[in-house]
């Protein structure tokens, strides 16, 4: 059984939790890849997609072009980016996509505390988040219950799986 190969694979798809310090810190494949969405690796796994949670901070707006900011939950501030420039799209996934964009413009406030979910890709040489959801988090549990479930997610799931270079 190739448990190693299904284990490389298995965060390829998924958000992972993961905390800011360990965002920032996930390395990118030595060759540039075609998917640039799927050029970074935690402990040798793929990662495309994570989630984080923190203070929404260094709110940017370029209207009609993309929100930029950043999420800082303690341990870093993660800087993601929102596209908003997909209105006129003969797409209609693009377009959908923009209304939804839109509709996440009205969440992320300065100061607000927000869950982000969304695809990795680099800026300048550094990881950032282009978002495809924001929700705002209103339990004021929400960042501690985070945190606690990225450190049992790293012990527990993320840290168990083979390193694809240690695949026999």
């Amino acid at each position: 059984m190739e448990n190693g190969n299904n284990n490389a694979v298995a965060l390829q798809n998924t958000h992972v939790k993961l905390l800011a310090f360990d965002l920032l810190s996930l390395t990118q494949f030595p060759f540039r890849s075609p998917d640039a969405a799927t050029s970074f690796l935690r402990r040798g796994i793929p990662i495309s997609r994570v989630e984080t949670l923190g203070t929404i901070t260094l709110l940017h707006l370029k209207p009609d072009r993309l929100l930029r900011f950043a999420i800082d939950d303690g341990t870093g501030c993660v800087p993601c980016v929102l596209w908003l420039n997909n209105a006129n799209s003969p797409s209609v996934v693009r377009r959908r996509r923009h209304e939804l964009a839109a509709r996440f413009v009205e969440v992320v406030k300065f100061g607000a505390v927000a869950r982000v979910r969304g695809r990795l890709s680099r800026y300048k040489g550094c990881v950032q988040v282009t978002v495809s959801d924001v929700v705002t988090e209103r339990d004021p549990n929400a960042e501690i219950f985070h945190r606690l479930d990225c450190i049992r997610l790293a012990r527990n799931c993320y840290n168990l799986l083979p390193s694809p270079s240690l695949r026999g």
